[in-house]
């Protein structure tokens, strides 16, 4: 009998487009992206501006994972402001003082029970459009809050929640250990799936083929998440006027990406993606 060889398991990745559902050139990357790229799954924005042609693409690709966008900061809410009007402005948008709202949202009920509200909204909206939810996560990784965290765990299991980005880039600063090993925790508890490692946050905006050819080239083990903000132009919003959408659009097109990611590892459609899933 012949010794049995040994199985080399290559390491896993998703390769995700945030803000999906912000502009019709968002959603028109993301449909690039999946078709001639290497883009397997997108973050839906479901109050965003574009977000009823996001989802008229995706039913178009069925392969395409879904997920939900959160956003709680810098951004649109689906509640009017009459029921949430210590979290949005008279419009119906979110500011970005992101530290401020934190601490509102953990020492005052009122504020809680808003954000609650507008939480369990967004999943709604989400279950509305019939898309499977692959997965959750939020604008600027707003989840790492706890008390986000603790209602977007406790609205989403009503809703199916089955996966949470994990914003855990090598490198990060030692301070986030505590937090980010909280939501390691409470997730294995919960039973929900996450990536072991992310990558896009030391380069948002800039993930052009270099940045994204320097990762690939030394990815760990395990399952990684490797998300971008690509768009057909630029010029979407203020608080990114200088993203290189155009550029990360090209990365995910890139026949040199292509090729490294069949080389090295396994690209997985998805956290619902069986091959995303530890066994």
């Amino acid at each position: 009998m012949q010794p049995r060889r040994a199985t080399t398991i290559r390491p896993r990745l998703i390769v995700t487009a945030d803000d999906y559902g912000l502009h019709e050139a968002v959603n028109e990357a993301v449909e690039r992206g999946y078709r001639e790229g290497v883009l397997r799954a997108a973050s839906l924005m479901v109050a965003a501006p574009a977000v009823t042609d996001a989802v008229e693409r995706a039913r178009r690709l069925p392969g395409l994972a879904v997920g939900l966008h959160l956003v709680l900061a810098d951004g649109q809410a689906v509640l009017p402001p009459t029921r949430i009007p210590d979290l949005v402005d008279v419009c119906g948008r979110f500011n970005d003082a992101m530290v401020r709202n934190g601490f509102r949202f953990f020492f005052l009920p009122r504020v809680r029970r808003q954000l609650a509200a507008e939480i369990r909204a967004q999943f709604e909206a989400f279950a509305a459009t019939g898309l499977p939810l692959d997965h959750v996560n939020a604008h600027k990784h707003f989840h790492m809050h706890p008390t986000i965290f603790s209602l977007l765990l406790s609205i989403g299991r009503e809703f199916g929640l089955r996966a949470v980005r994990l914003p855990a880039e090598p490198g990060m600063g030692p301070w986030l250990r505590p937090w980010l090993a909280l939501m390691r925790r409470r997730m294995d508890k919960a039973g929900i799936v996450y990536n072991d490692h992310v990558f896009g946050i030391r380069h948002s905006g800039g993930m052009d083929e270099a940045a994204l050819l320097d990762i690939l080239r030394a990815l760990p083990d395990g399952l990684s998440e490797l998300y971008l903000h690509p768009a057909t132009h630029v010029g979407l919003v203020a608080s990114m006027a200088d993203y290189r959408h155009a550029d990360e659009l090209a990365a995910l097109l890139s026949p040199r990406v292509r090729d490294t990611i069949a080389e090295r590892y396994l690209l997985c459609r998805g956290f619902a993606d069986p091959a995303a899933i530890p066994v």
